[in-house]
């Protein structure tokens, strides 16, 4: 009975921590501020609200180390302007880890299986710990071989892919990033969910900046919508289905209903081919089965898959020059729910 207060009084303390930090961090950059706060204030705001959710995720366990790469994909997010991707799945994070779903000191455990398939048991670790775990192994590997491919199972939800994409680019390497998730986008012409949103990500070197293009095969996250329900905001009707499989603005209704896939049958077929290479080559859960990217208590069991090419030669010059209407200047991300790294610049001088 002690062992339930205490742990029920570190959860409110946890969450008081991360609600705090969310807060100053969304006020501090957010890009319709009021202009009142001087340089120096936003930044301290910043400076507070990070250590805030720092603090939170190592009160929880994580080591300083894991908790700086954890918390940099969500701030990367955040001031990307990507929310559904950003400081919104901290509280997640911590709860899956006071809940025992998550192991937060585990790296994965690698094996290769042949000269470039590395096969990754990711041991319920943090998204970003694993994958950081498995890239560092392959595009290492990709160096000699050409191509290396990391095939990554029962590892938490890896934030962002366009991180990962735009890192590996700016090394001069080629990443292809997919994922799965919950069934949470419906067949074309379907009413129920059947399928994960699914998303890729593609990294190019490039100059003067990385080629990035990261999108989901569903028209939106899952991750949009509970950002839309928390702010109390109406969706598009044509983002979503509720659980009775009607079309519906109320985002609240839309998560416990499901997706509509981008692109109309071209979309859900890109979901359903990605769904079947990720799970083919990891061994993962598939389609309903899959649990863990959402919810709190779940053992997360969806697949990962890296893919690190090699380039044969200066890429980034070549790509120019044969595109030359291509913008330069920054990284180029499109497709549907896409990164929006044009963002991150003025929040970042807000603070």
């Amino acid at each position: 009975m002690a062992f339930r207060a205490l742990a029920f009084l570190s959860a409110i303390i946890y969450a008081a921590s991360y609600r705090i930090g969310y807060t100053i961090l969304r006020r501090a950059g957010s890009s319709n501020s009021s202009g009142n706060s001087s340089p120096a204030r936003k930044d301290h705001d910043a400076k507070c609200g990070e250590s805030a959710c720092l603090a939170a995720l190592c009160k929880a366990g994580v080591s300083e180390e894991f908790a700086q790469l954890q918390l940099s994909l969500l701030l990367e997010a955040e001031l990307r302007g990507t929310t559904s991707h950003g400081l919104l799945r901290l509280p997640r994070v911590v709860e899956r880890i006071v809940s025992g779903a998550t192991d937060p000191a585990s790296t994965g455990k690698g094996t290769w299986r042949g000269a470039a398939l590395l096969e990754v048991e990711g041991e319920h670790g943090l998204g970003p710990i694993v994958a950081k775990f498995a890239l560092d192994q392959v595009t290492q590997r990709a160096t000699t071989c050409g191509v290396a491919v990391a095939a990554i199972r029962n590892c938490d939800h890896l934030g962002m892919l366009a991180w990962y994409a735009e890192q590996v680019a700016k090394k001069g390497q080629i990443l292809i990033a997919l994922t799965i998730s919950e069934a949470l986008v419906h067949p074309w012409g379907g009413r129920q969910a059947m399928l994960g949103t699914n998303p890729i990500a593609i990294g190019v070197p490039s100059e003067p900046e990385p080629f990035v293009l990261d999108m989901a095969t569903s028209l939106v996250s899952m991750g949009k919508i509970h950002d839309h329900a928390n702010r109390g905001m109406p969706i598009p009707i044509e983002w979503a289905l509720d659980a009775n499989g009607n079309p519906t603005t109320n985002a609240s209704a839309a998560k416990d209903g499901s997706i509509a896939p981008f692109g109309g049958a071209k979309g859900y077929a890109l979901g359903l081919a990605f769904e079947l290479l990720v799970t083919a080559l990891t061994a993962s859960a598939t389609g309903r089965d899959v649990k863990g990217t959402l919810d709190p208590v779940h053992p997360c069991n969806k697949g990962d898959v890296f893919i690190v090419l090699e380039p044969a030669h200066a890429v980034g010059p070549v790509i120019h020059e044969r595109n030359p209407q291509l913008p330069a200047g920054r990284p180029f991300v499109a497709g549907p729910s896409s990164r929006r790294p044009c963002v991150a610049h003025p929040r970042k001088s807000a603070g």
